[in-house]
């Protein structure tokens, strides 16, 4: 324990944000950081409990007590090497995880929760500051071949577990860096491409082979790689967007959330968009449909964009801002979450359906949007019901669908293969991550459904396991 009385001798500081004023005008991380001795004595609040929680609530069992205490006593490398034992990425879930374990700290039942994911983030950062992470060259190969197809969080892992076990492992992503939902769904404000380079610069000297613009069942056929490696995993992700199929929806206007998200962040990268194809916020009225990150980070993007007024709306009456009774600590808190990009300028609304997109020569004016109410019926079951007397319509010149994810996309390579699917339309997997088509496997969102990164790389590395096993029973 690094401080018997840590958690009482210091309150919780985080790193806080950079000025909205400031941040607002680029895509730069929001998130600052603290100084070494702050961050030691962050560290020393972790009180070691007898029953862990955090290490409870984290997808990837991270050993949070054993690292913290290397933090307070100055001990960088081996923090950087037990963080590195569960986890791939530290650097990934260290700014972007909305961090459960510390939601499970016995410490967050005053509010006062040890700041586990920044200091995560210091870690991983000192470490490669001081050169502590290294390419690490697998002694010997095995022989066996792997194909690897998408490259987010789960794909990652899965290539970096099998690469140190010694295959050869070939990582084909359809667009054309790597990354995945990393590279082109998370915004630059929160996740620096930078750092994805990075790491994939450390996996390329290890071994890991990267093909992209390789739309595996597209430009390139499923069966040949079927043919050509012994094992298939895919970790395509649940890219599917739920839609809205309401009248107007066809509208100059109306946009998915990720294709927003997505080009911009092209646009970071340096590439341009020219005969209308880029969708702009400027100076308009901007309505995102949908309460959850993706919509929030559509907020935020839109607010770079310099937008006219910024609305976010959620059919789901509003969270309260404390636990409820049915809601005890330690488990995840279904209560009211703001982000940065909220603080940076945004209204937002509960309890709202929207009815009906109106347009005016082909482009979207305005919306129309009623109120409803959520009561249980008679078997406990919750229903929607809308107040008709309270619609009505709000101009609007740009709307974001930011309503999650339904499943992976069917067309192509689910479909070549003939994979089946379970009842909500992810790829079936086994208790070993095996599809129904021999030699090949599924992980991540893929085959669980759209959840968070830290979850996808817990999975992925499962699958990686079961995948060693499997070639070397072969």
């Amino acid at each position: 324990m690094a401080d018997p009385k840590g958690f009482i001798k210091y309150a919780r500081k985080e790193g806080g944000y950079r000025p909205v004023t400031e941040r607002t005008d680029d895509y730069g991380e929001v998130e600052q950081t603290l100084n070494v001795a702050d961050r030691t004595l962050q560290a020393s609040r972790c009180m070691d409990c007898g029953i862990p929680f955090c290490h409870w609530a984290c997808p990837v069992g991270s050993k949070i007590p054993e690292w913290q205490d290397a933090v307070y006593k100055g001990e960088w490398k081996l923090a950087s090497e037990i963080l590195h034992s569960t986890n791939s990425f530290p650097e990934f879930t260290g700014r972007i995880c909305p961090n459960p374990c510390e939601k499970s700290c016995v410490l967050a039942i005053h509010d006062e929760a040890v700041t586990i994911r920044e200091n995560e983030c210091s870690i991983v950062e000192r470490a490669f500051t001081e050169g502590f992470i290294e390419p690490r060259i697998p002694a010997q190969r095995t022989g066996k071949k792997v194909a690897v197809v998408g490259s987010g969080p789960a794909g990652l892992s899965v290539a970096d577990l099998l690469n140190q076990a010694g295959h050869t492992v070939t990582v084909f992503e359809k667009d054309d860096a790597v990354g995945g939902l990393l590279r082109y769904g998370i915004p630059d404000f929160k996740l620096n491409k930078k750092v994805i380079d990075r790491r994939v610069a450390i996996f390329e000297k290890e071994g890991i082979l990267f093909k992209t613009n390789a739309a595996i069942g597209e430009n390139v056929k499923g069966e040949e790689l079927y043919k050509e490696y012994d094992a298939v995993v895919l970790t395509i992700g649940a890219m599917k967007p739920r839609d809205l199929p309401i009248e107007g929806n066809d509208l100059e206007g109306v946009h998915f959330a990720m294709d927003f998200l997505k080009q911009q962040n092209k646009v970071n990268r340096g590439e341009e968009f020219t005969n209308g194809e880029r969708i702009l916020a400027a100076d308009k009225n901007v309505l995102v449909i949908g309460g959850g990150d993706t919509g929030s980070d559509c907020v935020g993007t839109s607010n770079r964009q310099k937008a006219k007024s910024v609305t976010q709306i959620e059919i789901l009456p509003k969270p309260p801002e404390k636990r409820g009774p049915g809601n005890p600590w330690p488990y995840w808190p279904t209560t009211l979450k703001s982000s940065t990009s909220h603080a940076e300028g945004c209204e937002r609304k509960w309890s709202l359906n929207t009815k009906r997109f109106i347009g005016e020569g082909g482009k979207l004016k305005q919306v129309e949007l009623v109120e409803v109410e959520w009561n249980k019926d008679d078997k406990g079951q919750w229903q929607m019901s809308e107040k008709s007397e309270t619609a009505y319509t709000m101009d609007v010149d740009l709307v974001m669908l930011s309503m999650g994810f339904v499943s992976p996309v069917h067309e192509g390579l689910v479909k070549e293969f003939g994979l089946e699917l379970d009842a909500r339309g992810n790829i079936k997997v086994d208790e070993a991550y095996q599809t129904s088509k021999v030699n090949v496997f599924a992980a991540g969102d893929a085959a669980t459904g759209a959840s968070l990164v830290v979850t996808a790389i817990a999975k992925g590395r499962e699958a990686a396991k079961s995948v060693h096993a499997y070639l070397m029973d072969k």
